[in-house]
């Protein structure tokens, strides 16, 4: 190959370096342009929307714990009673049976731990019992949702007087939350858009499609114990005082951001 085909072929590979090094960068450059644009001719505004709910529900967790010998018939029959006692009382109140359901079913053993005997010659136990199961402990968990709150202070109640020695609750919520939240957005969206139109009015421009949308949504409950809800004795002979309960309010919030091109 001769010395100017060299060179022509050099002269030309350099050449197209130059060229693909310009374009990439007038790409680059273009790209950012169209960003910083892009980023200049949006607008982004919030809004939040609330509403106030009544709960619903009441769950509850009552527990029987049943702690005796080594008799584990005796201490199942008698653990097993009182929580069937306590099922059929929740029933009567208007509980459907959909609504009632056993958590959990537990036996523990309980032991009996001996002091290791050691021998006057060595620093090593000689007699290590092992250790012994003096007896079981039973707990059943039923968990219990309450719809009626008229009989919730009964259900409390009673249940602890018909075997239930651990009880948890009531916690309220709302069934079915959809209905709230959409309106907690609606009024959320009703918001963020008119404040847009307010700040497109005032900085004389037009607010174009939306190009982004985020939401959170959450909602807190408000509740207590006191007067309000102050249920009868089940009979005479059941005479316990039944508490009042208090469901409170559920606020239902939703916080919505828009991004808007801007004309």
């Amino acid at each position: 190959m001769s010395e100017s085909i060299k060179k022509y072929l050099g002269a030309a590979a350099i050449l197209a370096l130059i060229a693909v090094g310009w374009s990439a960068l007038r790409y680059s450059r273009a790209y950012s342009d169209s960003v910083s644009q892009s980023n200049q001719h949006t607008i982004t505004v919030t809004g939040e929307g609330k509403v106030i709910g009544i709960p619903d529900i009441a769950q509850l967790q009552l527990s029987v714990i049943t702690e005796g010998g080594t008799d584990m018939t005796t201490l199942q029959k008698t653990n097993t009673e009182k929580m069937n006692k306590i099922i059929d009382f929740v029933k009567s109140k208007g509980v459907a049976a959909k609504d009632v359901k056993t958590e959990s079913y537990s036996v523990q053993p309980r032991y009996q731990y001996s002091t290791c005997r050691y021998s006057a010659s060595s620093s090593e136990p000689s007699v290590c019992p092992p250790p012994a199961i003096v007896g079981y402990t039973i707990e059943q968990v039923l968990s219990v949702k309450v719809r009626n709150f008229n009989s919730l202070g009964d259900i409390l109640s009673n249940a602890v007087t018909l075997g239930a020695n651990s009880v948890s609750g009531p916690s309220f919520t709302i069934d079915d939350p959809a209905v709230l939240k959409n309106d907690a957005r609606t009024e959320a969206f009703s918001k963020a858009r008119a404040s847009a139109q307010a700040m497109a009015k005032a900085g004389g421009f037009r607010l174009g499609k939306i190009v982004a949308v985020g939401e959170n949504s959450y909602g807190y409950y408000d509740r207590g114990l006191g007067a309000g809800m102050m249920a009868k004795a089940v009979s005479s002979e059941m005479a316990v005082p039944a508490p009042a309960i208090e469901a409170g309010s559920s606020d239902i919030t939703s916080n919505v951001s828009i991004t808007y091109e801007i004309k």
